[in-house]
């Protein structure tokens, strides 16, 4: 009975890195640390290390573009990886023109971006692929106020230009004094995917 407790014991685990220490061991390989010095370091074979450092353009270019940092491991098949790059590259572009983007309308784009590409897979955009979207993209969902929530000074002069052009088409009769009570109807929702 010992001598199995030995021989369970003494089996190597398995000791994935996350994204921030590949970088790490990256960093310190560049800056002259052997392999075998790297391995006793990150408790990784020599097969692991080799591999990081061969793949290091991709763990660098995944790092750069805000990646979580603690993920181990991606595992996305060629057309998850094109949708959820469309959909990240849609998300950062609403965030950037002060949109409020909530998990439902991200969805809804990425179900939207799926068919465009071609979805043979009935690509459903649930809210499983929501999390792991935000967990690997590093998306919040927190509430927006003050210079955050602010809309840029050009779309509401926009706006105000459309919203004359629209109440053209109406009586003066049916037009509802809305300054107290907002327009609720397509109100923006206060809580955003940040």
């Amino acid at each position: 009975m010992e001598a199995r407790s030995t021989i369970v014991s003494s089996m190597p685990t398995r000791n994935d890195l996350t994204l921030e220490q590949k970088i790490n061991l990256i960093k310190q390989n560049e800056g002259g640390s052997s392999y075998r010095g790297l391995c006793d370091k990150f408790k990784v074979s020599i097969g692991a290390v080799s591999n990081v450092i061969k793949r290091k353009s991709e763990y660098l270019n995944d790092y750069e573009t805000n990646l979580n940092k603690k993920i181990k491991r991606k595992t996305c098949s060629d057309f998850s990886q094109s949708i959820n790059q469309l959909v990240y590259e849609w998300f950062t572009a609403q965030r950037a023109k002060k949109i409020h983007v909530s998990g439902p309308l991200l969805q809804a784009y990425a179900r939207k971006a799926a068919q465009e590409l071609g979805d043979e897979s009935g690509f459903k955009a649930s809210n499983g692929w929501l999390e792991r979207f935000r967990v690997r993209y590093n998306v919040h969902f927190r509430m927006i106020s003050g210079e955050g929530a602010s809309v840029d000074q050009d779309t509401v002069s926009d706006w105000r230009a459309r919203l004359s052009t629209i109440l053209e088409q109406y009586n003066p009769v049916d037009i509802y004094n809305c300054d107290e009570t907002g327009l609720y109807y397509k109100l923006m929702p206060d809580r955003s995917l940040v």
